[in-house]
């Protein structure tokens, strides 16, 4: 996601957040009473996390390359727990066996022009004494193995559309190796389509268009990918373990053979622009397509041939496929609610040190945590249980959340409450954010007590400047499709979430020297924004835990899905469906009057002290308005996704689709099940607002 100055002392962040939160003249889901205490509480969280402490943390768990499944993943595991353990909160460790092949031998030779191995590994740089140590093989993550060779052929980003224009111009890449080059989609559906299409092997390299010298100067000069960098990463396109697809890898679990599971069966090998310069500049063939020229110093052709090349892949699937993984959790208990759940969570994998992806996130977590210790040793707990979690395995397909969603579904489904997501949380400067539109609310209005280290302004105030909105506006908040763990509570449970970070440039994404060295110099100088990151997930806990009545805003909610709706009108009209929006328009509408009618009368029996309020009837009716807009069997292409209003593309996986039932319907061109989709679709947002409408009369209103 997305630089920094020092910050200057803990009291003036704490003082800011005192000021910021006095002016605000109401606290939503709180009485006036507890809303000051609430205050006073944030105050204190906020104090916590330091920047100290977080450079302390991401030198520790970054220290090494820590892939699921290794042994120094493991010390991660007991580094968390150990910290959480020694600020006296209650842990817990869960274990799954899953399937993780490791690669024994990853080789990829140029056989002609001038036959020669290519140096796969990335070399040391000076000034980083990470970049030295034993790093992960070049491969990617659940690759098919083979030995193959055959002529290389180009095929730009590997995108459907792509293949269908090499299929115009009457090139295929049955038999060859085909070429494609990092960006545009998930590098899983790269695989896919190169495998679909006949591919003996796929190399995707990273072209310095996207993140090398063309964006600036590379590491160890500049923070962007060198010649020699390589962004590994999974090629898997489902969520957990491709043996137990949809319940959980326990023990005794039932499993799929792998070949017979959805991981690709052709060797998938990733490459620096250094090594794929020396395959691409002798490729001759087709002339190249408009936009498919990288950055590379020479014309690109598309080939195929005449140079060949040979891709070899090994691993130890035959003999230890299966893996342990650990997903590690600090628990305080609710003094009130205690079976509701409010949780936030990052990874602690990576396919090298990780500093950005995913220790800063996990530092996130672990300062959030301690900010809430240090509360609980002096009296204070919150009236929901708080968790805080650390997942293995994100980076191999969401592996350790999605299990553990899969092992929890019913308990989170009855009682979670929301789950704060920390993916990447500092790597720069630039605030960003984003999830289920019910929660933005209580993330604007969080990050408006928490100090930008570079400004000196809140946090939200930064955000708003940046983002150069009109006063009437709000910053633009990204919507949630898949990539992170928040799919497992979003996608498959309904639970809304939320999620946050500090962005900027850096190419050294999913590569050894993603480190504390690069960190320290150019993704978070002074670890000021890992502090940050933590005083937004302690308040944001906080904020949760302890609402009166859980401060979902329905009413933007709805907004936001109105917003949809002429780009699904134009879409409807162009495929000829014989359907239109104005059914969704109108129970999209009546949601929106519900949850305006809600949060009037919400904030009305709040000022008057909620006397006699069913707290816990009314937070149980408002859980139930997001899961009515899922469906238990899910979607008809995807099962496992049961959220109806945002997924991942699947023939993307980065980009966002919203209505994904509808969406999917159309694009298969029938138009009876568009019809179907569309009716069901208005049916959920009908028993959305039956439940607003249950929550409104439990506190007392018509």
């Amino acid at each position: 996601m997305r630089h920094a100055r020092l910050l200057r002392s803990l009291p003036l962040a704490a003082t800011l957040s005192a000021t910021t939160l006095g002016a605000q003249q109401v606290m939503a889901g709180y009485t006036p009473a507890a809303a000051q205490r609430q205050k006073d509480l944030e105050v204190r969280a906020i104090a916590v996390p330091t920047p100290e402490r977080s450079s302390a943390h991401s030198r520790t768990l970054s220290k090494e390359a820590h892939v699921a499944g290794t042994p120094a993943q493991a010390r991660t595991r007991d580094y968390v727990i150990a910290q959480m353990k020694s600020w006296g909160m209650e842990t817990e460790v869960r274990s799954y066996d899953v399937f993780l092949p490791h690669p024994t031998a990853v080789h990829v030779w140029r056989l002609s022009p001038s036959p020669r191995e290519l140096p796969l590994a990335e070399p040391a740089v000076p000034g980083d004494p990470s970049s030295a140590l034993s790093q992960y093989p070049t491969v990617n993550g659940t690759s098919g193995t083979g030995d193959v060779r055959g002529e290389v052929v180009y095929v730009n980003y590997g995108l459907i559309e792509d293949y269908a224009l090499l299929d115009s111009l009457h090139v295929s890449v049955r038999g060859k190796i085909a070429v494609a080059r990092y960006g545009r989609s998930f590098r899983g559906i790269k695989a896919r389509e190169a495998e679909k299409h006949g591919a003996l092997a796929l190399i995707i390299y990273s072209d310095p268009s996207g993140d090398g010298y063309a964006s600036g100067d590379v590491y160890p000069e500049g923070p962007n990918r060198n010649d020699r960098g390589v962004q590994r990463g999974s090629v898997f396109n489902g969520n957990g373990d491709p043996t137990t697809p949809g319940y959980p890898s326990t023990a005794g679990a039932k499993r799929l053979d792998p070949s017979v599971s959805e991981v690709p069966k052709i060797p998938v090998v990733p490459m620096s622009y250094g090594n794929a310069a020396e395959l691409l500049k002798g490729v001759r063939g087709h002339d190249l397509p408009p936009g498919w020229q990288g950055a590379l110093p020479f014309r690109y052709h598309v080939g195929p041939g005449p140079v060949q090349a040979r891709v070899q892949v090994r691993d130890d699937r035959a003999t230890k496929g299966l893996k342990p993984i650990y997903d590690t959790f600090g628990i305080v208990r609710g003094s009130e609610f205690p079976d509701e759940i409010v949780m936030v969570g990052g990874h602690r994998d990576a396919w090298g040190p990780g500093a950005a992806d995913n220790v800063s996130g996990t530092v996130s977590v672990l300062e959030a945590a301690r900010a809430m210790a240090e509360l609980v040793k002096g009296g204070v707990r919150p009236r929901r249980t708080m968790v805080f979690a650390t997942w293995d395995a994100e980076e191999w397909g969401l592996v350790g959340s999605t299990e553990y969603v899969e092992e929890d579904s019913l308990r989170l489904a009855r009682g979670g409450v929301a789950y704060l997501n920390q993916d990447v949380s500092a790597q720069g400067s630039h605030f960003g954010g984003g999830g289920s539109p019910s929660l933005r609310g209580v993330l604007r209005d969080v990050t408006k007590a928490v100090r930008d280290p570079n400004s000196g302004k809140s946090v939200y105030a930064q955000w708003r400047l940046e983002s150069a909105v009109a006063d009437s506006a709000e910053p633009a908040m990204d919507d949630p499709g898949g990539g992170s763990d928040y799919a497992g509570f979003y996608n498959h449970v309904g639970m809304p979430i939320a999620e946050w970070g500090f962005g900027g440039g850096g190419g050294v994404y999913h590569s050894q020297y993603d480190d504390y060295a690069w960190m320290s110099k150019f993704g978070d100088p002074g670890f000021r924004y890992h502090a940050a990151a933590a005083q937004l997930g302690a308040a944001m806990m906080l904020r949760l835990a302890n609402a009166d009545i859980i401060p979902y805003d329905y009413a933007e909610y709805a907004t936001t899905m109105l917003t949809y709706l002429p780009a699904l009108d134009r879409v409807l009209a162009r495929r000829s469906a014989g359907v239109g929006t104005g059914a969704l328009h109108t129970a999209i509408d009546a949601m929106h009057a519900a949850g305006a009618a809600f949060n009037a009368s919400r904030d009305s029996a709040l000022a008057g002290g909620a006397q006699g309020v069913p707290l816990a009837r009314v937070n149980s009716a408002l859980r139930e308005v997001e899961r009515a807009l899922t469906r238990g069997e899910g979607l008809r292409s995807r099962p496992w996704f049961r959220n109806l209003i945002y997924a991942a593309d699947e023939d993307n996986g980065y980009a966002n689709v919203v209505f994904p039932s509808v969406s999917e319907a159309l694009k298969g061109g029938d138009a009876s099940l568009t019809q179907r989709e569309m009716a069901d679709l208005v049916q959920r947002f009908d028993s959305a607002t039956a439940a607003l409408h249950r929550a409104r009369a439990a506190i007392g209103g018509r």
